[in-house]
């Protein structure tokens, strides 16, 4: 009997130290909560966290009010605006302002709850310098994509040529930009991609139309008829800015020679305006033509009924 009772004595034991080890670590987690010291610094931390959120968010309202107006000085300075432009550039800006603040913010609150945030900046360059070498592509183009929107170099609904890629701007994002061809492709090109731009929206374009006149045709006739045939045009196309100017003879050969034509007329409209330049010559030339094989038929009518008599009859 004598080893059952020794076991049965150790295990009374044991259970005796678990319990005293639970009423001390109980007697702790009161203690602790009592603490008033530990109810103040938490009280203290709470209101600190509050104000630096509160601080937070009224120093990004700020910016973000001297952002809006100074975007509107700049606009209504501008002698061409491009609203999109400055919108695009603010939402960066406070983008980039509401990033900053809320990181700042972030470490201040990591701070006050006794997070050491020197290891953590320190992952983070770490982390940021990898994201960095394997993303190059990608930083370069949302670089550029910044700065094409903040030089306003292209905007949405301008014609612009890069590369081998010409059509309509659609889409200006950070990282790519959307053309529309005129045959309907659309082309995403990656901003960093964007080396040269031919931008055909910034000014007005000069249609030039070459007409050809038969070699039996007299010059100062030529000039009249094409004159005349562009009398009001601007009037029956609102692209043209003035009257076209008739610039004479640009090249001749022995049957025919070439009368020369040019228009200023509105940015991205000059395949239009030649198209109607040359229509509206095209039919006083006909009508010239008309009436003159008329006026021949006429003319052979009456000298066939006077060589038959008839005419003085």
């Amino acid at each position: 009997m004598l080893p059952f009772q020794f076991a049965q004595g150790n295990d009374g034991g044991g259970a005796v130290a678990a319990v005293g080890e639970a009423l001390r670590w109980t007697d702790k987690v009161w203690n602790k909560i009592a603490d008033p010291d530990m109810w103040l610094n938490i009280m203290f931390s709470s209101i600190r966290i509050i104000i630096i959120f509160i601080i937070t968010r009224i120093v990004i309202k700020v910016v973000y009010r001297i952002i809006d107006r100074s975007m509107e000085r700049k606009q209504e300075g501008k002698i061409r605006v491009n609203p999109r432009r400055f919108v695009t550039v603010g939402e960066l800006l406070k983008n980039a302002t509401s990033i900053t603040c809320n990181f700042i913010m972030i470490l201040l609150l990591l701070s006050e709850i006794n997070i050491q945030v020197g290891p953590l900046l320190a992952s983070a360059g770490v982390l940021g310098l990898a994201i960095g070498f394997g993303a190059q592509g990608l930083v370069k183009d949302v670089i550029t994509g910044f700065f094409i929107i903040l030089e306003d170099q292209f905007a949405v609904g301008d014609v612009i040529q890069t590369g081998t890629y010409k059509g309509t701007v659609e889409v200006i994002g950070l990282r790519t930009t959307k053309l529309v061809s005129w045959q309907g492709e659309v082309h995403i090109i990656p901003n960093g991609a964007i080396a040269s731009v031919t931008n055909y929206s910034m000014s007005n374009s000069l249609a030039v139309v070459d007409i050809p006149m038969k070699a039996d045709l007299s010059l100062d006739e030529s000039v009249h008829l094409v004159k005349k045939s562009l009398v009001g045009i601007e009037d029956r196309d609102l692209n043209i800015v003035k009257v076209p100017d008739v610039l004479g003879i640009q090249s001749m050969s022995t049957s025919e020679y070439v009368v020369r034509i040019v228009a200023e007329c509105m940015p991205n409209s000059r395949a239009s305006v030649e198209r109607q330049i040359q229509g509206d010559v095209k039919k006083t030339l006909e009508y010239h033509e008309m009436s003159h094989q008329a006026a021949l038929e006429q003319a052979a009518v009456l000298e066939k009924d006077e060589g038959d008599g008839t005419g003085g009859a």
